[in-house]
């Protein structure tokens, strides 16, 4: 069976799933590029809880998390089916590694999972579910937290991290306009720090990376990354599969672990 890489994308505004654009051409090509996954656990941004919590619905709804989009965008459905049976196992995975965790019959796909997902995997046939972040834990949380997903790996799974690169909304621009200095300051820092595979550098990002505050003032589109970082195991290093800026403070980079 083949070990997949564990992979971080930056899933950007929900219209990406409907418009053109350097990105959701790159994630059009990785998902064909990719070999067919057995399933697929999608660590998102847009799933915030105190402790980890797996989705185990059997057929998750498409959840539309955000307002004042075009309606096009709320008649989408991505209607894959869940995957209860590998949210049993990575909870028992995660409960060995000492994590305090449950399962959600009940939750669907935020735009985190079915935006990168709709462009990746259109048929929507691969089973899929989601594990939560917490945004109130530390950096050392979720790469813990990652490590302990690393068998899922060899087991045909797909651990596909889904945030943002870089994501301050509040200073975005127009959607061509050339990257912030500060942005794509991070950026380079944060490319750098994946492919040498410093860790530490990571998970303490605020201390270590330029304008870290300023790019994420708040945590929830980082984490993802290093519960992939995390699922590739120790001493791991990245590769940058995908650059791109959209709205001026929107890095679009896309990472593989392995």
């Amino acid at each position: 069976m083949v070990t997949f890489p564990a992979l971080f994308v930056s899933h950007g505004p929900p219209t990406m799933a409907l418009d053109p654009g350097p990105c959701p051409d790159f994630l059009r090509r990785l998902g064909a590029e990719l070999d067919p996954p057995e399933a697929i656990l999608c660590v998102s941004a847009h799933w915030e809880t105190a402790r980890p919590r797996l989705g185990a619905a059997e057929e998750p709804a498409t959840i539309h998390d955000f307002h004042g989009f075009p309606e096009a965008l709320y008649r989408l459905r991505y209607p894959a089916p869940g995957a209860p049976d590998l949210a049993r196992r990575t909870e028992a995975l995660l409960a060995a590694a000492g994590f305090d965790c449950a399962t959600d019959p009940e939750r669907g796909l935020d735009h985190g999972a079915w935006v990168p997902l709709t462009l990746m995997y259109p048929e929507a046939k691969t089973p899929v579910t989601q594990l939560s972040i917490q945004p109130r834990e530390r950096g050392a949380h979720h790469l813990a937290l990652g490590r302990a997903l690393a068998p899922l790996r060899a087991e045909g799974v797909l651990v596909m991290a889904s945030g943002n690169a870089t994501h301050n909304l509040s200073e975005r621009g127009v959607r061509d306009a050339p990257a912030a200095a500060w942005a794509q300051a991070f950026d380079d820092w944060l490319a750098a720090a994946v492919e040498a595979g410093r860790a530490d550098d990571l998970v303490n990002y605020l201390e270590t990376a330029p304008e870290a505050a300023r790019n994420h003032p708040t945590p929830d589109h980082y984490l993802p990354l290093l519960v992939a970082l995390g699922a590739a195991g120790p001493g791991a290093r990245g590769r940058r599969l995908h650059a791109s800026f959209t709205y001026a403070t929107l890095s679009m980079a896309a990472f593989s672990f392995a």
